[in-house]
């Protein structure tokens, strides 16, 4: 492989015109068709599998018209201190905004307070419920803008008006936190490489491999179904692994500056290295996202697959463009040490080398490497102690800032009708294989009655065809409890002992339930998503290493981050630890999605310094260093390009923080300090202690399976010959 990419890199050196031609061709070509491409909604959201899709399957079915997935809004009302909703003026205001609401062309139905008995005990409180046509994430700004006008108007006759539901969920946008990162990423180039030119290069070509990338899911949105949330998290990995994979190999071209090759020469030798280690770094991340189909969840399988295909062309553009780029450049792309007028002199040719901090590091681990394991094991452990205490749940309006009208409105519902009135149960009671349907919904309502933390079970409502019937139920615990999930097993339960006695089959829905199942689903497919993802990717690392023990130290060490990536996420979010200074201002169970989604994101970016850091050390010892000479040469080269991009990463995600969605907080803070303990504790520390103790056992290989695995030479060993041959043109041409 790095003979072929050795000779790629140099092609793309002397054809650089041809080549930049042909990826501003298909950045253009993709720019078009997204600019020709039909708006994309929101793709459309199931869960496969699931007892709560089942019966919004069934329901679309028996209650033709109804939308039962449909937005959902609660305009709650509250009347002026001293005054009741009952009042003749709040009345008459509240029928005014009902009307108004009526208007709409995407709403199916509004309910209307005084005839749905939907005032408070104390008439204090009152709520109108508003259902559309389509989901919250389809539903139009003019829909959305009419839901708050009429709010807006009530407001001014003298009531307190909120609004709940998904009716006003916001499609997701990227807001300042890319350019953030892109900033801060600069930043660091910069010093990085102590020039400018040098410092664009990787800016430059991640924006464009995310810009074909994006503009292409824009394009086929519409087709495929892929909707408008589909490219956020493409956006996010493409542009931090288009920098990462950029910055690795004009690192490495700078490096064989220093070591006097000439500029075609050293770009081909780039790309053979370093490229190599990009390639496979890439698939690890590629392996990471397209196994998020194994959760079986539409959407997440979308934004996965979308993202691979990013990540395979940010690869594509580093091997290809960086040296076509760097062609460009010429002698404004200077050797490694020397740095240009922006931060310092060059310094002079016959000054000695001197150990850089990235070799003082590793020759302290060296020789204590007991102590620093045990410490970076001890520490990482003692973070990862919350994950003993994680709650799942997914977010609902009760996490919410208290800023919002969502909030408000959940707190408004809670003060008048109790906390499980945010998060109704519906119960869809189909009793088409009964001999007496109306005697299944009675007996399914009276045992419904029977279970603990029911407040309120509404009489059975059938459809025209008198099969089917909906109950709603009304917990007495908020939606995301442990009570209201144990009240949905019950009723599920109870089910079964209906189901042998009438024949009717009971199935519970609603977004409560559907946030349960979620979550279920979830959990039920992180352990075969982490053998999957871990299994591939340790046989991928034994062809990269040659070695059994690196690849099993490298997936450990993944698991030790991610672990204590999780102990912190609950500190904060769940146990409220250093809450205020993040922002948190309600905590609650972490989200269902996020430990499967660290798993993905976090192993394929983790796997990308092992890659590269170690493949120096392996590349060193294969040309005859001693293993714990191998170990300081990697980090000399390596460590200050692993940490850069580190931090750029970090960056990145780091500028989620700062929303206040609490979902995308929590993500952004979760991904940020897993690759901080990823890369500074385990890659920076752990891993060399562990190389240091291994010794040459580090890299042993039966010979059996030395024999049977492709000799890939990611170290560049064939490079040697090749170069010497001065024949890599002529073997291309021939090619």
């Amino acid at each position: 492989m790095a003979t072929f990419l050795y000779k790629l890199g140099r092609l793309s050196f002397r054809r650089r015109h041809l080549v930049a031609l042909i990826w501003v061709a298909l950045l253009t070509l993709a720019g078009v068709g997204a600019a020709g491409a039909p708006a994309a909604g929101n793709s459309s959201f199931s869960i496969p599998g699931t007892e709560a899709q089942k019966a919004f399957d069934l329901l679309e079915q028996r209650f033709p018209g109804t939308s039962a997935d449909g937005a959902t809004a609660r305009v709650v009302f509250k009347a002026p201190s001293g005054e009741k909703m009952t009042d003749p003026g709040n009345k008459a205001t509240v029928r005014e905004t009902v009307k108004e609401l009526s208007d709409g062309s995407e709403v199916a139905r509004v309910t209307d307070p005084y005839q749905a008995k939907a005032v408070s005990k104390d008439g204090t409180i009152a709520y109108a419920q508003v259902s559309y046509k389509v989901s919250g994430m389809e539903l139009d700004d003019a829909s959305k803008d009419a839901l708050e006008d009429s709010a807006q108007d009530a407001r001014e006759a003298g009531l307190t008006v909120e609004i709940g539901g998904d009716a006003l969920q916001a499609v997701p946008h990227t807001g300042s936190s890319e350019i953030i990162g892109i900033a801060v990423a600069a930043v660091v180039l910069v010093i990085t490489f102590g020039s400018l030119v040098a410092a664009g290069l990787p800016l430059l070509t991640a924006l464009i491999g995310v810009g074909i990338g994006v503009s292409s899911i824009t394009a086929l949105a519409s087709a495929l179904d892929l909707g408008s949330t589909t490219s956020t998290l493409a956006m996010m990995i493409g542009l931090a692994v288009g920098i990462d994979y950029a910055l690795f190999i004009v690192s490495r071209y700078r490096a064989e500056l220093a070591e006097g090759r000439e500029r075609e020469e050293a770009a081909g030798r780039a790309v053979g290295t370093a490229g190599s280690a990009v390639v496979f770094a890439g698939l690890t991340v590629v392996i990471a996202l397209v196994g998020l189909s194994v959760v079986n969840i539409p959407m997440l399988t979308k934004m996965g697959i979308a993202a691979a295909g990013t990540v395979a062309i940010a690869v594509l553009i580093a091997l290809t463009m960086i040296p076509a780029l760097l062609g460009y450049a010429g002698r404004k792309v200077r050797p490694a040490g020397e740095k240009g007028k922006l931060l310092g002199r060059a310094k002079a040719q016959d000054a000695p080398a001197r150990p850089n901090l990235g070799s003082r590091w590793a020759s302290f681990v060296v020789r204590r490497p007991i102590a620093v394991l045990l410490l970076g094991v001890v520490g990482l452990g003692a973070a990862a102690v919350p994950a003993a205490s994680l709650e799942l749940g997914l977010p609902d309006d009760g996490s919410q800032p208290t800023s919002t009208t969502q909030r408000r409105a959940y707190d408004l519902l809670s003060e008048g009708f109790g906390p499980g009135f945010n998060g109704p149960l519906m119960v869809v009671v189909d009793a088409k294989g009964s001999d007496d349907p109306k005697a299944a919904f009675t007996a399914v309502g009276d045992e419904i009655k029977g279970l603990k933390d029911v407040v309120t079970v509404t009489p059975p409502a059938p459809n025209e065809a008198g099969d089917t019937a909906t109950i709603t139920v009304i917990p007495g615990s908020k939606p995301s409890s442990v009570s209201t999930e144990d009240l949905v097993h019950g009723i599920r339960d109870a089910g079964t002992d209906v189901r042998a006695d009438t024949g009717a089959n009971v199935l519970v829905t609603g977004s409560t339930a559907m946030n349960i199942d979620v979550s279920q689903k979830l959990n039920d497919a992180l352990v075969p998503y982490l053998v999957l993802v871990v299994g591939l990717a340790f046989l991928l690392l034994i062809v990269v290493f040659r070695s059994i023990l690196v690849p099993l130290k490298a997936a450990l060490g993944f698991l030790l981050s991610v672990m204590a990536a999780l102990g912190a996420v609950v500190a904060v979010f769940q146990w409220g630890w250093l809450s205020g200074l993040m922002g948190v201002e309600q905590t609650g169970p972490v989200m269902s999605m996020m430990p499967i989604f660290m798993v993905g994101v976090v192993f394929g970016l983790a796997m990308d310094y092992e890659v590269f850091l170690v493949t120096r050390m392996r590349e060193a010892y294969v040309h005859g260093e001693k293993p714990a000479q191998a170990v300081v040469t990697g980090f000399r080269h390596g460590a200050r390009v692993v940490s850069a991009a580190a931090v750029i990463m970090i960056a990145v995600f780091a500028g989620f923080i700062g929303s206040s969605e609490s979902m995308v907080k929590m993500i952004g803070f979760g991904l940020a300090i897993a690759v901080f303990f990823d890369a500074f504790v385990v890659r920076m520390a752990i891993v060399p202690a562990v190389l240091a103790l291994l010794g040459r056992k580090a890299w042993w290989l039966p010979r059996w399976l030395d024999r049977a695995l492709p000799n890939v030479d990611v170290e560049g060993e064939g490079l040697r010959t090749a170069s010497e041959r001065g024949d890599g043109d002529r073997e291309l041409v021939r090619a």
